[in-house]
């Protein structure tokens, strides 16, 4: 097992959208095993394959007792009750701040190999996948902002890395 580089903020990589996985065998099941490292290492709570440079819709989330692996994850339902929720990203570490999500979601993926399978998560958990699957979707989390507040984020993090 090893960590993986992770892509920085402006890479374009973070804005395109994943592919699905097709194939279960067993450079999934390592490169699962890497993602979790790399998430642990970075510290974060959540990872994707985009996060590393790969553009698979592959997903590690820390779920305190355990880790998760969504391989191909779509939400299928969402709660109509929302929440607030500080937010960040391994790839732009530094910085935060409070993004809207849904409270509940109900998410499909397969696990590692390839059974389809079903997940409800509420709270943190709901927003971790809402997160990472928006990455997958190309969807970078601070677009999730105000064009005002993404703005005041790119310049807080910009100084930061000086």
């Amino acid at each position: 097992m090893a960590v993986l580089p992770i892509i920085r903020f402006p890479d374009p990589l973070l804005r395109a959208v994943a592919d699905p996985v097709e194939r279960f065998d067993v450079a999934l099941f390592r490169f699962a095993a890497d993602l979790l490292d790399t998430m642990y290492a970075a510290p974060g709570i959540g990872i994707t394959a985009p996060h590393v440079g790969v553009l698979k819709r592959v997903v590690a989330i820390d779920r305190s007792a355990k880790s998760g692996i969504y391989v191909n994850p779509s939400i299928v339902e969402a709660s109509s009750e929302m929440i607030r929720h500080t937010e960040g990203s391994v790839s732009m570490p530094g910085v935060t701040e409070e993004i809207e999500r849904h409270a509940h979601v109900r998410v499909r993926f397969q696990d590692l190999e390839g059974k389809e399978q079903f997940e409800d998560a509420e709270g943190l958990l709901a927003v971790c996948h809402q997160h990472e699957i928006d990455q997958l979707d190309g969807l970078f989390w601070m677009n999730r902002l105000s064009r005002l507040k993404r703005e005041r984020l790119i310049k807080r993090y910009n100084k930061s890395q000086r």
